[in-house]
């Protein structure tokens, strides 16, 4: 059994992107793609779609205005080249949330997230039961990490710092690469300099978030999304 996909963008390239990701994997088929909203509305009344690939900025209606007025939303993959919309997309319960340019390996780890959630097949085989993990080089050695075990994580110039629950690891890494790499719903940027696991968080200010006694401090051009997804927190 094929998963039947449909891909909603309004950048052909964007598309195409997609299309190349999924013909490697034998589980999925593309069904049709199209450019606007209006147009997949068109396509999910009359064919069965299994799983949505939906950009967000799109002319007309945004992708997260469609989702919303959708009675029976088909399984749902966010494609974004921003992250403003992650706090919007908690509410709507996609299976997940990707920024642009859309790796494989991240892109092959979304699939993961949508074959786990149908429990019709086994995952592709990036997580121990439900154990999420990524490899990040260090020195010769590749080492595994767990995301539920990373704190948080610090740039160093043109290294990363990754902070974890019993050790750190430093990789010859941008802070942007790697923020592409994890999902924009468990781990969050707040500082030109600092990404943290949002699960830690043990105390907040306006100023700073406290993860597991290391007070970092929220950056002037984080500060509004970050006190918004706060907030959420709370309630």
């Amino acid at each position: 059994m094929k998963f039947k996909c449909l891909i909603v963008d309004d950048e052909p390239l964007a598309i195409r992107l997609i299309e190349k990701h999924i013909a490697k994997l034998e589980k999925l088929e593309v069904i049709a793609t199209c450019q606007t909203a209006l147009k997949a509305f068109e396509i999910i009344s009359t064919q069965q779609v299994d799983l949505l690939f939906l950009d967000i900025k799109m002319p007309d209606i945004t992708g997260i205005e469609f989702l919303k007025n959708l009675k029976n939303p088909p399984k749902t993959i966010l494609t974004t080249a921003y992250r403003d919309y992650a706090l919007e997309s908690y509410d709507l319960r996609v299976v997940d949330y990707l920024l642009k340019p859309i790796t494989f390996e991240r892109f092959f780890k979304s699939i993961d997230k949508f074959l786990e959630e149908t429990q019709k097949v086994a995952p592709l085989g990036y997580s121990e039961g439900r154990e999420e993990f990524i490899f990040i080089r260090s020195g010769i050695k590749n080492h595994k990490v767990l995301l539920k075990d990373i704190l948080y994580i610090e740039s160093l110039k043109d290294y990363i710092k990754i902070t974890l629950s019993d050790r750190y690891i430093t990789s010859k890494y941008k802070i942007s690469d790697i923020e592409t790499e994890l999902d924009p719903l468990l781990f969050l940027r707040i500082h030109r300099s600092f990404i943290i696991n949002v699960t830690k968080i043990t105390a907040f200010t306006l100023n700073d978030i406290e993860v597991a006694g290391q007070e970092i401090p929220i950056g002037a051009s984080y500060r509004d999304e970050v006190l918004a997804f706060l907030e959420k927190l709370k309630k």
